[in-house]
């Protein structure tokens, strides 16, 4: 394995940010073993946060931005006792055609308020949004609220359809009788069709495609939930039947015709859009199956599973779709191992290559075929990324509340 600084319990900052990054580079460029006796680099200006803090507000306030960015680094590091107590996790990100940014701040179970960040000014999306997701082709955008999910065709354009969301009772085998859905349901993801009359909802409380009439429930299966409420009822019988998602994940192809989903104890499965049956089921190459992303032209599937800070990524080449079933811990010929080593927190595609980002801090680039061709220390877990639509520039947040730009 490569040498890596191990940046999952500590972050960089500033010239040091910068420093880190060229010291990777060097490291895979010249061989690790030839910077052996090498100490990373350092940052010491802890005691300088509070007064660099001051002096980038009063900046910002009075409009004196100019070389800001060249004179105060991105940092990270000097601010962590700060963010222990004051940190809020930014777990989507979108970028607007129009170069505005809409983020959440505060994690998805938490009370948050989505924001739209133009140039310099920011303001509330609205009280009532919880969330907002944006459909594959940029054109359809579901705004979460506590009475349904709003699907506009343009963050500002007008409401062209209202879903209600799920009550939690969808799928469920008829001998088994679950509570519903209290209040409004978590949102880890949501993403509407390209129709702009479906959502993909995915939630603790399962994943589902919200529709005009009714709401249909992928995961937890229907023989999932069978087997885990009998279970229940043999060995808990007086608690309630619940069935709670971990690591849940799902993405919509580009293409329009299939679902990847998944979540903690289960396969990566492949979903077929029109029927939303399954007709592929992979294995898992690490311990829990924990993201999934399509390619740009949707030919394939990128499947991340992990265990602790360290994961694999599969590719599954779509045109063996339906059908296809592979081993869990077993390679597949036919299909690519992309990635060893990142646990996937978020992920985009351009032409040929992916884009993702991970629990240690990076964001890591390789081609189709699982050829690495760059990688980017940006500090803290990565919470979301999303690209502009020429693939020239990347909006990146994190766990620890910072929002970065990349060209």
């Amino acid at each position: 394995m490569p040498r890596i600084p191990n940046c999952c319990f500590h972050t960089r900052t500033g010239q040091e940010f910068v420093a880190l990054n060229a010291f990777i580079e060097r490291g895979q460029r010249e061989g690790w073993e030839n910077l052996e006796g090498e100490d990373e680099p350092t940052d010491t200006r802890q005691p300088l946060a509070s007064a660099v803090l001051s002096a980038i507000r009063r900046a910002n306030d009075v409009g004196d931005v100019e070389g800001l960015h060249e004179r105060f680094p991105r940092a990270h590091g000097p601010f962590i006792d700060m963010l222990e107590e004051n940190g809020q996790s930014l777990p989507f990100v979108i970028l607007l055609d129009d170069g505005r940014i809409v983020t959440r701040i505060g994690s998805p179970w938490e009370a948050g308020r989505v924001i739209v960040i133009d140039d310099r000014e920011i303001s509330e999306l609205g009280p009532e949004v919880i969330s907002v997701g944006i459909s594959p082709n940029r054109r359809f955008f579901a705004l979460a609220t506590k009475s349904g999910v709003s699907i506009r065709q343009g963050l500002d354009g007008p409401e062209s359809v209202r879903l209600p969301w799920p009550s939690g009772k969808e799928g469920v085998p008829s001998e088994f009788t679950v509570e519903a859905i209290s209040g409004t349901p978590t949102i880890t993801t949501l993403c509407p069709f390209d129709s702009g009359e479906k959502v993909l909802l995915v939630s603790p409380e399962g994943v589902f495609v919200l529709g005009h009439e009714r709401a249909d429930r992928l995961l937890p299966t229907k023989e999932q939930l069978r087997e885990h409420f009998e279970w229940l009822r043999k060995d808990y019988p007086d608690d309630p039947l619940s069935y709670d998602l971990s690591m849940e994940h799902g993405s919509l192809s580009p293409n329009g015709k299939w679902i990847a989903a998944g979540q903690q104890s289960s396969l990566h499965y492949i979903f077929d859009v029109n029927t939303l049956e399954i007709v592929g089921e992979i294995g898992h190459l690490s311990e829990y199956p924990h993201y999934a992303v399509f390619s740009a032209d949707s030919s394939m599937v990128a499947l991340s599973s992990c265990h602790f800070y360290n994961g694999e990524t599969v590719g599954v080449p779509t045109e063996l779709l339906p059908g296809l079933e592979t081993e869990p811990y077993e390679t597949d010929n036919r299909c690519t191992v992309l990635e060893e080593g990142s646990r996937v927190y978020a992920a985009v595609s351009r032409g040929d290559e992916f884009i993702i980002g991970d629990a240690s801090g990076y964001l890591r680039a390789f081609d189709l075929m699982g050829n690495f061709r760059w990688q980017h220390f940006i500090g803290s877990s990565v919470g979301d990324i999303d690209i502009s639509p020429d693939g020239k520039q990347l909006v990146v947040t994190t766990y620890a509340g910072f929002l970065s730009i990349l060209n």
